[in-house]
């Protein structure tokens, strides 16, 4: 096994591997263990014996969850927790950090003294990945829907896989899952380059695209190390339509949603609406039948026939996969319908790079346009709700967030979320409101200075059949929540169509 320890002058730069091994024997504490990609892991460990403890200040469900199967929690961060952990055990835990607990983090500080061993989440992931037949799921977009529809529909289909998913998977009601069978799904994050460290016996690419731009200087690293995570992948299957992957990555499989000839696996669109699209299935450009697809948009269908193509690749029959298609769900923060507020539909969606939110607006789009939509009312405008997300990701692509939402009908700018880093000069929701504006010049526009203004504005500028789509990776999740305390307070806000 390989452990990868971060420099502290390049916190995000991988020195050569020491070795590291699972052993029940030793306990593990994960520091922030509430965490997306903390809690699948401490909560499939603790179901499979091992003796897991993690620290979170944080009050949330996935914590009730985790105490639940077994895990020791602890509500504070601090040099005691280190001193309980230790305390009662003849062997030394191992202490799991992500790349978002700082070095100046108390309890980190703390297991540095007392001088436990100390390795990144992806570590312990990558023993998990490596010890069993994986299917290990990358790319710069869609990688959390396309790792939740495979494990979903491994599950649907009796192979019982463990599932390691960065978002909540609606079949499971969690990000985790410990299963009986061959198989285990993962995410492969590339934000912080450890993804190279998973040897997975299937490789999944999604699509390649500049991000990251805190940890890639350009689009040629993060190729380069995609390009090592690949060569550790068995075999490796790729999306046709990306430009980027077909250039510089030599995949076993392929698919498409553009044309089946050459392609390994296709889906072509027989009809696109907004509640989703019906598509023929083809194997080595041979139609093998009609997948019914109950998610809307181009890039679902692209999700979707990449976990039909990963499942085949492992032995599922098209049949079974069929019927499992037609019963999948996205995963939570992917166009998550939150409950409606005064006759607005309000939309919950991770999306925070140019491509994903033109990807989101053009299914709201078709949802307006086709007359068809998964959600309780049929939209009739489209109230884009966005929040930047770091100052690096906004200076790299103000043009394109610009681009992308200046196909809206009105917009509400929240306050940038820097997620640690420091301000840039210039680069603020104003700066971007700027530049939609020029692109839009009678886009009805609006920036909110906090979160209490957002939801005012949110509350005055939108109408009744309005989808109010709040989009982005920080805390603009809580929109729905908000409004419906307004609406609990008895508030009068004037209505006013932007």
């Amino acid at each position: 096994m390989q452990v990868w320890h971060a420099t502290r002058s390049f916190p995000h730069r991988w020195r050569l591997p020491l070795a590291l091994a699972l052993d029940r024997r030793q306990p593990l504490h994960f520091i922030g263990v509430g965490g997306i990609g903390m809690s699948a892991l401490a909560g499939i460990l603790a179901q499979r014996g091992f003796d897991i403890s993690g620290s979170d200040p944080k009050q949330q469900p996935v914590l009730t969850q985790l105490r639940q199967q077994g895990v020791r929690v602890f509500a504070q961060q601090s040099a005691a927790t280190i001193d309980a952990i230790r305390s009662g055990t003849s062997t030394s835990p191992v202490v799991v950090i992500s790349s978002a607990v700082p070095e100046s983090n108390p309890e980190l500080q703390a297991a540095r003294t007392a001088g436990l061993k100390i390795c990144h989440r992806s570590d312990v992931l990558a023993a998990l990945i490596n010890a069993q037949p994986s299917i290990a799921v990358a790319g710069s977009h869609g990688k959390t829907t396309t790792s939740t529809l495979i494990a979903t529909l491994l599950a649907a289909t009796h192979n019982d896989p463990t599932a390691i998913i960065g978002g909540v998977v609606p079949a499971f009601a969690s990000n985790g899952r410990h299963g009986q069978g061959r198989l285990l799904v993962a995410e492969a994050d590339e934000s912080d380059g450890s993804l190279v460290k998973f040897k997975a016996q299937l490789g999944v690419l999604t699509n390649l695209e500049l991000d990251h731009t805190d940890h890639y200087p350009d689009l040629n690293a993060l190729v380069a190390t995609m390009q090592r995570f690949s060569k550790g992948c068995s075999r490796l299957l790729a999306n046709r339509d990306c430009k980027v992957l077909v250039e510089h990555f030599a995949a076993q499989h392929w698919w498409s949603i553009e044309d089946p000839q050459g392609a390994s696996f296709a889906a072509i669109a027989r009809s696109s609406r907004g509640d989703g699209t019906s598509a023929d299935f083809y194997e080595d450009g041979s139609c093998v039948g009609t997948l019914e697809v109950p998610l809307a948009g181009a890039h679902n269908l692209s999700n979707v026939t990449a976990a039909v193509a990963a499942c085949r690749l492992e032995g599922v029959s098209f049949a079974e996969l069929q019927q499992a298609v037609a019963a999948l769900k996205a995963p939570g923060r992917r166009f998550d319908y939150r409950g409606t507020w005064q006759q607005r539909m309000v939309v919950d969606d991770y999306a925070h790079h140019p491509s994903e939110v033109a990807a989101t607006l053009a299914m709201a789009r078709l949802m307006v346009s086709s007359g068809t939509s998964p959600l309780p009312e049929q939209p009739q405008r489209v109230l884009a709700v966005f929040q930047p997300h770091r100052y690096s990701r906004t200076a790299e692509f103000l043009d394109g967030f610009a681009q992308a939402l200046s196909s809206a009908d009105a917009v509400v700018l929240a306050p940038l979320y820097s997620a640690g880093e420091a301000p840039i000069a210039g680069i603020s929701s104003a700066a971007l409101a700027d530049a939609i504006q020029r692109l839009a010049p009678g886009l009805p526009i609006a920036v909110a200075a906090d979160h209490q203004e957002l939801t005012a504005l949110v509350a005055r500028t939108s109408s009744a059949g309005d989808l109010v789509l709040a989009m982005g990776a920080g805390d603009i999740n809580g929109l729905w929540e908000r409004l419906s305390q307004l609406q609990e307070q008895g508030s009068s806000l004037p209505l006013l169509a932007a």
